[in-house]
């Protein structure tokens, strides 16, 4: 685990030194125009390959149903916890938003699928895609989209348009592909096979190499407000999913993958969201650095756990 950590830390790190070097590009539009092809093409064509080529069975499903369970337990204590102090520490509604969204949505599968992928191989990469477009991304969209239309100053988010926003994703479009291919009993040619592998096979360190570039320490007058939000994402819940998880009866990678899942830091999307919805920019972009930062510690204690609890 610590290898791949380091790994993924220095590719990080390429793409911050991008970021302060500037490279004849700017690196925020760097980091869009990576995550627009990732987004529409790579992560897609991966989709497809890991659902068509995957052993998919029960608990494949039962990850999502984890995904649910957790994400939405998550945003309720988020919610609370705020509520209840953001009158005596004088937490602005911008960056009620923000940290809700920061406690509850994690970066599961731009930096999961690569820890998945590299402590248990290639199979398990279908959990952490299951995880978060079976579940997380809906979430954010329905529940996330209208937490932050309602602290936000931008326009209104309703059901219509997180429909709409949702059926338009071209990795899930590529999961339910996966999937009519795979039960229709399609053969697909070699040849297209191994051009989704190579295209997929980009995911992984573009992902990682973006998250880089979206890693800056912005100056924030209450830096203190981010506590909570990390305190719910890195520690209680990972302990939700894994308990979720092992309740469902998941056992072995399915329960560690849930597990190492709920442990991901803040997903970088939600810097998208709060420019969307018009909250602190700033503050989101705290809370990824904060969590990022220190998920290389609580990464490896989440994976000692699974080693020791999962059964």
């Amino acid at each position: 685990m610590n290898d791949i950590l380091l790994s993924f830390g220095l590719i990080m790190l390429t793409g911050l030194a991008c970021r302060r070097l500037r490279l004849g590009l700017q690196a925020d539009n760097l980091r869009q125009a990576i995550n627009v092809a990732v987004f529409n093409i790579f992560l897609p064509a991966q989709c497809v390959r890991i659902v068509y080529t995957a052993n998919i069975d029960i608990e494949t499903f039962l990850v999502p149903a984890t995904a649910w369970i957790t994400t939405i337990s998550g945003l309720l204590i988020s919610v609370a916890a705020y509520t209840l102090i953001e009158k005596p520490f004088r937490i602005a509604p911008r960056e009620k938003g923000v940290v809700i969204l920061a406690a509850t949505f994690g970066n599961v599968t731009y930096l999961g699928l690569p820890v998945l992928t590299g402590l248990y191989g290639f199979g398990a990469a279908k959990y952490a895609l299951f995880y978060d477009l079976l579940a997380t991304t809906p979430l954010l969209w329905f529940a996330g989209a209208s937490i932050a239309s309602h602290y936000g100053e931008g326009r209104r988010f309703g059901i219509r348009e997180s429909l709409r926003t949702i059926s338009s994703l071209p990795p899930i479009w590529g999961i339910l592909a996966g999937i009519v291919l795979k039960l229709a009993h399609v053969t697909v040619p070699s040849v297209i096979l191994k051009t989704m592998g190579s295209l997929g096979d980009l995911v992984v360190p573009l992902m990682i190499f973006t998250i880089g570039l979206a890693l800056s320490l912005p100056k924030i007058t209450h830096a203190y407000v981010v506590i909570p939000a990390v305190v719910i994402k890195l520690f209680l819940i990972p302990f939700i999913s894994f308990s979720v998880a092992l309740l469902l009866g998941l056992r072995r990678e399915a329960l560690s993958s849930c597990l190492l899942e709920g442990a991901m830091p803040t997903m970088v999307l939600s810097l998208l969201v709060a420019s969307r919805f018009k909250l602190d920019e700033t503050l989101a972009a705290f809370a990824i650095v904060v969590t990022t930062v220190l998920s290389f510690i609580t990464l490896p204690l989440a994976v000692h756990l699974t080693e020791t609890l999962a059964p």
